[in-house]
């Protein structure tokens, strides 16, 4: 999928260079395309620098987290949920606290954390099942919540704003959360249409009660505020949850005795592994998708667009953040990549970039999780799963965009 998606990228931007060149005779456009690769790889190297110390910082407080026993309590708070939604699955089985690793370093924002964790619980739960080809209903659940991504402090997100030069990173916080909140609650009620959960069940309707309520309350909250006040809003509440979080973890690790800075270290190792295999791959996105920018071929698809949205009377400023939801179903590192460029071209804080923050921080990457955790365990009958998934995505990307036309204006 990533080789037919990155080739598509550079044959198409070649194409739309020399399109440029022999019908509209602009013979600069080869020199952009140059410059463009060379753009880029700096680029790369510079938001990889950050992305090491991100990772290591928020893995080694996960460890504490979990040592601290943090985790395990989440898992049990979480079990009568997890009861009534994956009965096939035993309580106080290890899948339930792989799971909740995982919805936790999504939480955090750190989606390639959250992968190995992921991939551990899709093979634990691989051992209860029956059909070892098919995906059970516990794994198709866990799938899609893992794709919609429910992030409650995106901190990689605010790193890559940071990066870019945001006078305040954690700007995009409220809109994430309304968009995510939305990617989840849908691909839930998907999946329960699917499998015919009892989401009548006095637990999970206090669950789904809470959640539709928190993200009613902001959007109310949003109507009512004016833009500068939401944003001072935004920027308030993300850096209180940053910082509370962080001192939650460490304070209850010192509590338990847990030897915080040793607990650190053994997590933080973990992070810098995992961000140094991400280089090669952020250089080859950025790159393909500089060319596709410079060429003049990103902008042919948009405008395309655009025209339809003019056509029937529509705002259009959202259209400038569409690539990162485009390819955010595809692609973790493209729509990674799509998001940074989009904050180069049109500035961090500006109405696109914004959007695609958001955007970034709405869904997981459907097809690549999907390829990657059934792939893992030998599942070749996906079911209902991909279905669900993207419905998951369709809401969390247009509740992103109206999150940002509510706060932003």
């Amino acid at each position: 999928m990533l080789n037919g998606l990155w080739l598509t990228f550079l044959i198409g931007g070649i194409v739309a260079g020399a399109f440029q060149w022999l019908w509209l005779g602009d013979a600069d456009v080869f020199g952009r395309m140059v410059a463009s690769l060379f753009d880029m790889a700096k680029l790369s190297v510079n938001v990889m620098i950050l992305l090491f110390g991100t990772l290591t910082l928020w893995l080694g407080l996960l460890r504490i987290a979990e040592l601290a026993g943090l985790v395990q309590t989440l898992g049990r708070w979480l079990s009568p949920l997890f009861a009534r939604l994956m009965p096939e699955v035993p309580r106080g089985h290890p899948a339930l606290g792989l799971i909740t690793m995982n919805f936790a370093a999504n939480g955090l924002g750190l989606d390639n954390a959250a992968t190995p964790v992921g991939l551990r619980a899709m093979r634990e739960l691989q051992t209860l099942n029956p059909t070892p080809t098919s995906a059970t209903n516990a794994q198709i659940l866990f799938l899609v919540l893992n794709t919609s991504a429910l992030t409650v402090l995106p901190v990689t997100i605010f790193m890559y704003r940071l990066q870019q030069g945001a006078a305040d990173p954690t700007l995009v916080f409220l809109p994430i959360l309304v968009a995510t909140g939305a990617s989840t609650l849908a691909g839930l009620l998907a999946v329960a249409f699917m499998q015919r959960l009892k989401l009548h069940d006095p637990v999970v309707l206090l669950w789904l009660g809470a959640t539709g309520l928190t993200l009613a309350a902001m959007m109310a909250g949003a109507a009512s505020l004016t833009a500068t006040t939401l944003a001072h809003v935004s920027s308030l509440a993300g850096n209180l949850a940053l910082l509370g979080v962080i001192a939650a973890f460490v304070l209850i690790g010192a509590w338990r005795k847990v030897p915080v800075y040793e607990a650190f270290i053994d997590g933080a190792k973990q992070g810098f592994d995992i961000a140094k295999d991400l280089l090669p791959y952020l250089v080859a996105m950025l790159c393909a998708i500089g060319i596709l920018r410079s060429s003049g071929a990103l902008d042919f698809l948009l405008e395309g667009v655009r025209w339809i949205v003019e056509l029937v009377g529509g705002d259009t400023r959202f259209i400038d953040g569409l690539p990162t939801a485009l390819m955010k179903p595809l692609s973790g590192s493209a729509a990674r990549a799509m998001m940074i460029e989009t904050m180069q071209f049109h500035g961090v804080d500006s109405f696109a970039g914004l959007l695609a923050a958001t955007l970034q921080g709405s869904t997981e990457t459907t097809f690549y999780v999907l390829a990657v955790y059934f792939g893992a365990v030998g599942i070749q009958r996906a079911r209902h799963a991909v279905g669900c998934a993207l419905v998951a995505d369709f809401a969390g990307i247009t509740a992103a965009i109206l999150a940002c036309y509510a706060f932003f204006g």
